[in-house]
């Protein structure tokens, strides 16, 4: 058997020993409006018991402001699990989320303009 190199949840040869769907309960849908770019940061409130060792990893990821994808690639966990864990953790009062703040609206003719352009040169 090979020695796992990222914790006692990950095996170099069998993959994640623990399904994605057990870390979360079974939910597959998050308490709080999380989006992959919504910002995560810790407040300091101590962690309830019942929750378990993927959730003191995100509360430890969270120290500064970090978005919800850059948490998830961390945990090496799909983003909708990602996001109830860290629902959990709203819940509790560990984390406060903040919604990104966007330089341009979506509809901004510029920034579109901006995007067809490097789609052109990319063809």
């Amino acid at each position: 058997m090979a020695v796992p190199q990222d914790g006692p949840w990950l095996d170099d040869a069998a993959g994640r020993l623990i399904r994605p769907y057990t870390v979360s309960n079974g939910r597959t849908r998050p308490t709080a409006e999380l989006d992959l770019l919504t910002l995560v940061m810790a407040t300091g409130n101590g962690l309830p018991l019942h929750l378990g060792p993927e959730h003191m990893q995100a509360l430890g990821l969270c120290d500064a402001p970090m978005s919800v994808a850059e948490i998830a690639g961390h945990l090496k966990l799909p983003a909708v699990v990602t996001k109830v864990v860290l629902s959990d953790l709203v819940d509790c009062g560990a984390v406060l989320t903040h919604a990104p703040i966007l330089r341009h609206t979506p509809t901004d003719r510029d920034l579109l303009e901006a995007v067809l352009d490097g789609l052109r040169r990319q063809l």
